[in-house]
């Protein structure tokens, strides 16, 4: 035997080796689906800055999220170095709409690891509890203001909404269901808000309407739902409704779902189970009666007419909504018409600063907790957020990213290759539970914990005590504007209620 073929069947034997190695080992999704071919992309991924430097693109020029955006969110998952040296590389002159936090002349000191009041996982709860102001016989202080935005198994595949929920659970944080029910894989320990959409699947009735019977049987099987979330639209294809595609459409989601297997699982735009405003209320507190819980509202936001007038008649009667989550028209896990997704409802700054100010003017901000999402899942966008008014943030694509998520853009094709938003088996077995779920609660502990360094930057406790003072936003002209005169708020607006505010800084001058 030659020179020649003996060094080819060596290399024949490191290449099997490799195969059966990649395929066998759990830390990476890519490599177990892609054997050998997966590891391209990471010698790519090790010399993509120099690439991208000098032939392609910048690390802010990838969209919906840019590379430095992502790769915070892997180190951070992974517990790895997620600091940036030399400097940043954003050209602060020449970019509109980039956001300063003002940091005080006097911030406050936080722990680091081996002092006194270091916890690793950072805890953050919300500084109002949810519930509480309408009576609710269940009402709860979330534990955390990072919390899990609507994702449901189909859209996402079991394995990707085990991963999060386990990882829900290690964090503290909610886990909202999506509109697809309550599924098997949300079942891993963690606390779930359960989304019924207009398809009402877990409460569907024959015709498609809801059904008082079949919500009971699913809550009685489901003992950690913590609160419920009527879905009115959502920031991905508002005014349109949900959609599922058949190749999506198993056989386990249709009987979760109570729908034909293999075909498109559409869910109208609007709901059957009332007509306006009025009847929505009484929707509301038919749910909360039922069972005890807070009950709110998602919404991506387009006409305000309705948001005038559900405050109009929460404030003259004694019904209400608990919570109200507001989706920004950047936001989008999964599939949508491109003109939807891209000109259909307000972006969440311009949204929620439209909202929020019609319950103020009400004297009803301090008895709703206000949730926000649409990008938000990093650090200075989340404060912003807080600043604005919301007392939680809830985060999605940065959750998918978190377990393994590569931005690929195909949630709609059944052929996501980390195995986050497809139903293909090959392809979901890459993804190990057991790895991506700490890694999610990696991450919502890193995002808590640069919250709360910003907050005492500013010299606050607590990030929903920030407010648009503390904040500017640059143009691309030299100059910069407040956020309070951008966003049209007056003193006062954006904080929690008083009485929680106080608490908080009480708890701040408390001994430790």
């Amino acid at each position: 035997m030659s020179v020649l073929q003996i060094a080819g069947l060596a290399f024949l034997a490191v290449l099997v080796g490799m195969v059966v190695y990649d395929v066998l080992q759990k830390k990476h999704t890519i490599l177990r689906n892609f054997p050998i071919v997966g590891h391209f992309r990471y010698w790519l991924e090790a010399v993509g800055p120099e690439l991208r430097q000098y032939i392609v693109t910048g690390n802010d020029e990838e969209r919906p999220f840019n590379r430095d955006q992502r790769s915070w969110v892997y180190a951070s998952a992974k517990l790895q170095n997620n600091y940036f040296g030399f400097g940043t590389d954003n050209d602060l002159e020449i970019r509109p709409n980039y956001i300063i936090v003002k940091h005080s002349a006097f911030p406050l000191p936080t722990p680091h690891e081996g002092e006194p009041g270091y916890d690793p996982k950072h805890p953050v709860p919300c500084a109002k509890v949810l519930g509480a102001a309408r009576g609710r016989a269940k009402a709860f202080r979330p534990a955390s203001v990072v919390n899990i935005s609507a994702m449901s198994f189909g859209a996402l595949s079991g394995r990707a909404i085990e991963a999060l929920n386990l990882g829900a659970k290690h964090a503290g944080c909610l886990h909202n269901t999506g509109e697809g029910s309550v599924s098997p894989y949300h079942r891993q320990g963690g606390d779930l808000i359960w989304q019924i959409g207009t398809g009402y699947f877990g409460c569907r009735a024959d015709d498609g309407g809801f059904s008082l019977e079949r919500f009971r049987r699913t809550m009685e099987t489901s003992q950690h739902i913590r609160a419920l979330e009527i879905k009115l639209s959502q920031g991905a294809k508002p005014g349109l409704g949900g959609v599922l595609p058949g190749a999506k459409v198993t056989s386990e989601i249709a009987q979760i779902r109570g729908i034909p297997q293999g075909k498109d699982c559409i869910s109208p735009p609007h709901h059957t189970a009332f007509r306006n405003t009025d009847e929505m209320l009484d929707f509301v507190e038919t749910l909360a009666d039922e069972t005890g819980l807070p009950v709110g509202i998602k919404s991506a936001i387009g006409d305000l007419g309705f948001w005038h007038d559900l405050a109009e008649r929460m404030a003259a009667t004694d019904r209400g909504v608990d919570f109200i989550t507001i989706d920004g028209g950047e936001g989008g896990t999964g599939a949508g018409p491109l003109t939807f997704t891209d000109h259909v409802a307000l972006p969440f700054k311009v949204a929620f600063s439209r909202v929020y100010p019609i319950f103020v003017r009400h004297g009803l901000a301090d008895k709703i907790v206000f949730i926000g999402s649409g990008r938000l899942g990093f650090p200075e966008e989340s404060l912003l957020g807080f600043a604005l008014g919301c007392d939680l943030i809830n985060i999605a694509r940065e959750a998918m990213m978190a377990v393994g998520c590569i931005q690929a853009k195909r949630c709609h094709t059944d052929r996501c290759p980390t195995g986050v938003a497809t139903q293909n088996r090959w392809l979901t077995r890459g993804l190990v539970v057991a790895e991506k779920a700490p890694r999610f609660a990696n991450y919502v502990f890193t995002l808590r914990k640069e919250l709360l360094l910003l907050a005492h930057a500013c010299g606050v406790l607590h990030p929903a005590l920030v407010t648009l003072d503390e904040l500017e936003i640059l143009d691309d002209h030299f100059g910069s504007r407040p956020a309070r005169e951008i966003f049209g708020y007056e003193a006062g607006w954006g904080l929690p209620g008083a009485k929680d505010a106080q608490r908080l800084r009480e708890r701040a001058d408390a001994p430790t």
